[in-house]
């Protein structure tokens, strides 16, 4: 399964957990390369109700509501409900009212034969399968979120990977990209202030897809 993030694009959120709005946009190309093409989910995996899995951070440990979803000219529309009854859909509901969560994003596949190559080097997505979408840290930019406060934070390798993890990398992605690049981002922090460091984990991490 893959990945692919905008930011949070919601509106409604009321204390019932129902939201609304965007999991994906047609026609914009993400960090990995990736634009997906209108109408392109050609499957979706539903519930009996004809609903799809909401997840907090891509967890499927961790499902949090369910959605109705239907493509538009924009992209993938949806209604949500969190289940409220279950603590982590209470946590999700907090972040999203606070902001800290500032992320949509969906978990899809490539059906055979559903993308074309593009002369940019960009690959459009054509036929797509929907597994689930999920409320993340961040959105599009993995570290558009992060201020001079985190980035201190991040004082040892085991630190980058919990960075990395929030910020939707797989854990083979987290220790693969924290085992190649700590030591360079170590060094720029402690040669430069906090915005510099932003800045250069925006620059480092856009090499990297999250899958």
């Amino acid at each position: 399964m893959k990945f692919l993030d905008i930011p949070m694009q919601v509106k409604a959120l009321d204390e019932s957990g129902t939201f609304e709005g965007y999991a994906s946009v047609f026609g914009n190309v993400d960090l990995g390369g990736d634009v997906i093409d209108r109408g392109a989910f050609k499957e979706i995996v539903k519930n009996d109700d004809g609903q799809v899995t909401v997840l907090w951070q891509h967890s499927t440990r961790d499902p949090i509501g369910v959605a109705e979803v239907h493509q538009d000219d924009v992209g993938l529309r949806f209604k949500a409900r969190l289940v409220m009854e279950d603590p982590m859909a209470r946590k999700a509901y907090a972040h999203m009212k606070a902001k800290s969560a500032r992320g949509m994003s969906i978990g899809y596949d490539v059906l055979d034969g559903g993308y074309q190559m593009l002369q940019s080097g960009v690959r459009l997505l054509k036929e797509l399968k929907l597994w689930e979408i999920s409320v993340v840290t961040f959105g599009m930019n993995p570290a558009a979120g992060v201020d001079g406060v985190k980035a201190a934070q991040i004082v040892t390798v085991r630190d980058f990977e919990e960075f990395l993890r929030d910020a939707g990398f797989s854990k083979a992605r987290a220790t693969q990209i924290a085992s190649s690049g700590f030591k360079s981002l170590q060094a720029r922090r402690e040669s430069g202030d906090a915005g510099e460091v932003v800045q250069e984990m925006i620059d480092f991490l856009s090499q990297f897809p999250k899958e």
